[in-house]
């Protein structure tokens, strides 16, 4: 039950980190992986709980290191074509 809890905590940690108005782009990729740990911790737990195969967590941990690629590969050239990672100095239209 306190793993639990834990977990939620570190979600909505996450979310709270998200939503609110930060400037930098690795901030908000840091936040994001943040969210990721915290629904990787859940799923543990629930496949452990109800004593199902691990497959699925290696799935999800492939689609995570996906999107924490390509979050960096965004950062990067945002850095290189922009010279900082301010989300003002990015206008997406």
């Amino acid at each position: 039950m306190l793993n639990m809890m834990v977990i939620f905590i570190m979600y909505m940690v996450g979310n709270m980190i998200f939503v609110s108005k930060h400037k930098h782009l690795l901030i908000m990729l840091l936040s994001l992986e943040f969210i990721v740990l915290s629904i990787f911790l859940l799923l543990m737990l629930y496949l452990q709980f109800i004593e199902f195969n691990m497959y699925l967590l290696m799935v999800f941990l492939v689609f995570s290191v996906c999107e924490g690629a390509l979050g960096i590969s965004i950062l990067v050239s945002m850095i290189r074509s922009y010279g900082n990672d301010y989300f003002q100095s990015f206008n997406l239209l």
